[in-house]
């Protein structure tokens, strides 16, 4: 049974995200996304003027007389959000977890999805397969994936993208919209991103929290791996120690951006600390741009 506290914190975001949607960029979406690709319609007698390139031959050669294939554009698009639930995402400096965050990112995006008749699905995983929901229609199903999202209990702490790129290639046949919604603490992520990407269209969701980047001014503090256990003490009075911080979160976010870079693959930044309405917004009028 759902607790109490959850229903309403669902019903919360529910009614936050539907206002979003509606006002920041209802009318955005489906402009947007453009790999829905083109489905076979008929075949019809040519005439002069039709591209030679669509011809089918075998008709033409069974009639004796030329016929060109038509396609027409498919108006459903499938969804998928990827998310990784591993222990790094239960952090967060700013009021909220890294996690929360993820799940309310995903519940703007598939009330998005809902408005223009699209299916939606879910992946959760750490270093392993944790729930996989296939894409449906419908309000109740999106209301049980963000259900699904806040209530979770991984069964393991660490991450292995890899995991979820080969899963998603085998249960997901038709080309797709895939959110990668993770904060990618981890190594080697260009391959199964590469991999995916040249099947369905693959956008990089990078989770943060402002604490990541700067360490705050708090003495000795002790500090542990979420997902390795492992501890260590610092002192962040130490400027040294504070500026070396800066410098590898510094690489490690400009490394991120260099290796979806090279795959092609677009990204959106969400952070604790402000809202992602206005990220979102951006992104969409990057790609609008583009296409």
């Amino acid at each position: 049974m759902i607790p109490p506290e959850l229903i309403k914190q669902i019903r919360r975001i529910q009614i936050y995200t539907s206002r979003m949607v509606n006002a920041s960029f209802a009318g955005q979406y489906e402009s947007v996304f453009k790999g829905r690709g083109m489905q076979f319609d008929q075949v019809r007698e040519y005439v002069p003027g039709d591209d030679i390139r669509s011809i089918d031959w075998n008709v033409t050669a069974r009639t004796s007389r030329p016929y060109i294939k038509q396609f027409v554009e498919e108006r459903e698009m499938t969804v998928i959000f990827a998310v990784d639930l591993s222990a790094s995402g239960a952090f967060g400096t700013k009021g909220r977890m890294k996690n929360t965050l993820a799940a309310e990112f995903c519940a703007v995006m598939s009330f998005a999805a809902a408005k223009n008749n699209d299916k939606v699905g879910l992946l959760i995983f750490t270093d392993g397969i944790e729930l996989y929901i296939p894409p449906k229609k419908g309000s109740g199903h999106i209301l049980r994936l963000i259900r699904e999202l806040l209530y979770f209990e991984p069964k393991s702490q660490r991450t292995d993208i890899s995991e979820a790129v080969d899963y998603l290639a085998r249960v997901t046949k038709k080309k797709a919209t895939i959110f990668v919604v993770s904060d990618f603490l981890t190594e080697e992520i260009k391959k199964p991103l590469s991999r995916l990407n040249k099947r369905h269209d693959v956008i990089a969701v990078n989770v943060s929290d402002p604490a990541e980047k700067t360490m705050p001014v708090a003495g000795l503090v002790e500090l542990v791996d979420a997902e390795s256990g492992e501890m260590m003490t610092v002192d962040t009075a130490s400027k040294a120690f504070r500026q070396a911080y800066l410098d590898s979160s510094r690489r490690r976010g400009e490394k991120l951006k260099e290796t979806l870079r090279a795959v092609k693959i677009d990204s959106i930044n969400v952070s604790t600390d402000k809202s992602y309405i206005n990220d979102v917004v951006e992104f969409f009028r990057m790609r609008q741009r583009r296409f």
